[in-house]
Formats: structure tokens, C-alpha cells, sequence
């Protein structure tokens, strides 16, 4: 899961397979992907690839957890109501959100812990935005510095944005930047046939095993680049035929990991012990690499709000709660200029958090294996345990206990290639 909250590419109810399956691939796909070939060259082409297609299917099984909780919490809202059909007190057909689940498992803790991490997760997903186009904007531009692009061009340019408050305005965007990362994939791959075409042995001098502190990089980066993880049951809800979302799910899994695969191996074989953590960095220096940095960089940066959005509704909603600060001690024009004035300290927070982010390709791998690790392994194996209980087979509670403590072990070890200066990649 990429960790952002992107907008599915038709918001419709009743979707089809098609319309579905394009969504699910609209929401998993994002920046992370570039960032793919950086990990196969840290953690060696056979490693990674093990890592990328591991990280997929764990991804799946999760999503499939969510599913059963779920459809468990409906079966016993239907019999505590007695009724024969699918209506329950939930309401809105009986659909549940992410931190729904978390409050149906442990009460509002639960809910209030779970869209924590959702946020945070959506944080980090945010400053990897702003990392990702300072240094390609700055790679184009050798003039400006990347904390120069973030602080100069990024800041005012999203503050503005941030004034929009209709998420639909914002919706074309989020569909604009996908667009401009396959221009981006395109122009990596075409560049990566040709250098491997030269070479004539792509495996010549390339590493399969690079070493064991690689492999856990390899993967943080890998569940990074699953996004979307948190619209499982939003994307499931939109289906005329909610009984083929599975095999839909299971088609845009296996669909994505294939390509993340082969675009992983591809890059690290042509550029090598020189692939870069973002490998449009890898390049030629020509007007039509700067011209597909620069959409690449444009169509970001108006999605940028689009991933902002959660953050400031939560941010406002504590300041406008009954008892908030802004509720308690303004009113009319004032509140609004304070709601205003809330969304650009924001902005002007995960800039200057970017700034100081060292390098893309490891807070991406941090982020991966930990916000996102907490989110798609933990989470999702903690609450099956909860809702479905003594009700699973043995089987099933030994696969939820192994993920659960296998993302609890993986996000202490995101932690620790933090503050151990000594983990170099």
C-alpha cells in the first residue's frame, strides 16, 4: 500500500470487472515503482525479485483478511437484528471502512490507532512526493538545489492548491500523474532495451544475492509500491458483483507484481552498481529526458493536494470538534481564515520534513517497512484474529500470528536501519 489515499480513476457504484480491475491498478500504482530497480541493485536481481513477488502476495492475502472480517461483522449484525437480507445497523449497505474495522475489534481506541497510522502513512507518502520532484526537478535545473525546488517552486505552488476543497476538482489529477508515470516507465524501459541490447550479456557483473541487510530494504520498498491497501473495502463496495471482486483482486495483483518484477530486473541490469535511487535520475542528459522529468514532476505535484486532503479534513475536524480551539474562540471569517491558515502550516511542515530526507530510495524503504508494514501485514492479521476468532481454522490463525509478529519484526527493523548509522546500502 502504495501509504496515499489516491483517488480510484471512476468513482462510480456498480462498476464491472474492467472498471474495477482498472481501478485497483490505478490505486496500487505510484511513484514507488521507480524506485524499484534502486532495490534490485541493493538487494541483487534474484533477491529482490523473491522480495517484490513475496511482498505482492502477502499483500494479497491481507487484502482477502480485510474481506473476511468484513463479511464477518455483517453476519453478526444480521443476526443480532434477526433479519434475513444484508440490511444492518451500520448502514450504507452494510460497507466498512478501514478504521470501522479497527473499532468493531477494539472500540474507539482501535479506530482512533488505526487512522493514525493511516495518516502518518499518508504523511510519508506526501514528503516521498516532494523528495521524488526536488531531485528530479533539480537534476533538470543543476542550478537549484532540491531543498531550493521543494522551498521555492513546491511550497507556494501546493499552498495555493491546498485552498481547493472539492476533492472531485482534484480528482483529474491524481488520474493525470499515473498517466505521467507510465510515460516515465516507458522512457526507463526503452532506455533499459537499449543498454541491454549493447551489453549483449545482462548478467555479466550483476549481483543475484547482494546481501542480507539488502533483502529487507528490497521489500520495504516493495510494500511501499503497493499502495491503495486501505481502498480494499471501498473498491470491493463499488462492484455491481461483489462475489468477482477476488478473482478481479487476484488478476491486478499478480498483473502489477509481474510488471514491478520485470521493471526491477531490467533496470539494475542495464545500469548496474550506477542505478540511482529514483532511476529517472539514470537517463541521458537530453531535452526529452528533462521534458518527461518535468510532466512527470508537474502531474505530482497536482496530486499532491489530492493526498493532502485526508490530512487537512482530519486536522480541521479536531479543530472545529466541539471543544476545538477554533470552535471555542472564533466564528465567521476569523474560523475560516484559521482553517486556511491550518492547511498552509501543513504544507509548510512536510516541506521542511523533506528537506532534511537524506534520500528517496531509503525513506521510501523506511516508510515501506514500517508505516505500511503496520498497515498491510499487522493490522490486517490483528483484526482476523479479533472478528473471526476461534473460528478459523488452525490453519488460518497460524498464518495471522506469522504475519503479525513477521510485520512487527520487519517495521523494528525499519526502525533500527534509522538509528544504527552503521546499516549503509
Amino acid at each position: 500500500m502504495a501509504p496515499e489515499v489516491k483517488v480510484p480513476l471512476l468513482e462510480v457504484r456498480g462498476a464491472t470487472p474492467a472498471q474495477t480491475l482498472g481501478n485497483i491498478v490505478v490505486s496500487i500504482v505510484g511513484t514507488g515503482v521507480l524506485g524499484l530497480p534502486f532495490a534490485f541493485r541493493t538487494a541483487g536481481w534474484l533477491a529482490g525479485a523473491l522480495g517484490v513477488a513475496g511482498a505482492g502476495a502477502a499483500t494479497f492475502y491481507c487484502m482477502l483478511l480485510l474481506l473476511d472480517c468484513r463479511d464477518k461483522l455483517r453476519e453478526q449484525e444480521t443476526e443480532e437484528d434477526g433479519l434475513g437480507d444484508e440490511r444492518c445497523r451500520h448502514g450504507d449497505g452494510g460497507n466498512y471502512t478501514y478504521g470501522d474495522l479497527g473499532e468493531r475489534g477494539f472500540g474507539p481506541i482501535g479506530r482512533y490507532f488505526t487512522e493514525a497510522i493511516i495518516i502518518i502513512g499518508q504523511t510519508g507518502g506526501s514528503v516521498a512526493y516532494l523528495v521524488f520532484i526536488g531531485q528530479n526537478l533539480s537534476s533538470v535545473l543543476p542550478a537549484l538545489s532540491s531543498s531550493t525546488v521543494v522551498l521555492a517552486v513546491l511550497l507556494p505552488a501546493e499552498v495555493a492548491l491546498s485552498f481547493v476543497r472539492s476533492l472531485s476538482a482534484l480528482a483529474p489529477f491524481s488520474i493525470l500523474a499515473d498517466a505521467c508515470t507510465v510515460l516515465a516507465v516507458a522512457a526507463v524501459v526503452k532506455e533499459d532495451v537499449q543498454l541491454l541490447a549493447e551489453r549483449g550479456r545482462p548478467f555479466a557483473g550483476r549481483s543475484a544475492f547482494a546481501g542480507l541487510w539488502g533483502v529487507p530494504f528490497a521489500c520495504g520498498v516493495a510494500v511501499f509500491c503497493f499502495e491503495g491497501f486501505c481502498l480494499t473495502l471501498a473498491l470491493e463496495a463499488s462492484m455491481s458483483n461483489r462475489s468477482r471482486f477476488r478473482p478481479v483482486l487476484l488478476q491486478a495483483i499478480v498483473g502489477v507484481t509481474v510488471v514491478y518484477v520485470g521493471f526491477g530486473v531490467c533496470g539494475y541490469l542495464a545500469y548496474g552498481d550506477a542505478t540511482q535511487d529514483i532511476v529517472t535520475l539514470n537517463l541521458p542528459d537530453n531535452w526529452s529526458t528533462a521534458a518527461v522529468k518535468v510532466v512527470l514532476c508537474v502531474g505530482l505535484a497536482l496530486t499532491f493536494a489530492v493526498m493532502m486532503y485526508p490530512i487537512h479534513e482530519i486536522v480541521e475536524a479536531r479543530l472545529l470538534a466541539p471543544g476545538g480551539w477554533v470552535r471555542k474562540r472564533c466564528g465567521g471569517v476569523v474560523q475560516r481564515a484559521a482553517l486556511h491558515l491550518s492547511r498552509v502550516a501543513v504544507v509548510a511542515a512536510l516541506a521542511a520534513i523533506a528537506c532534511f530526507v537524506p534520500a528517496f530510495g531509503q525513506f521510501v524503504a523506511f516508510v515501506g517497512s514500517t508505516v505500511c508494514a503496520l498497515l498491510s501485514f499487522v493490522l490486517p492479521a490483528l483484526f482476523h484474529l479479533r472478528v473471526v476468532g476461534p473460528r478459523a481454522s488452525p490453519w488460518a490463525r497460524a498464518v495471522d500470528y506469522f504475519l503479525l509478529l513477521s510485520g512487527l519484526v520487519f517495521a523494528g527493523h525499519g526502525i533500527y536501519t534509522v538509528l544504527a548509522p552503521s546499516v549503509n546500502y
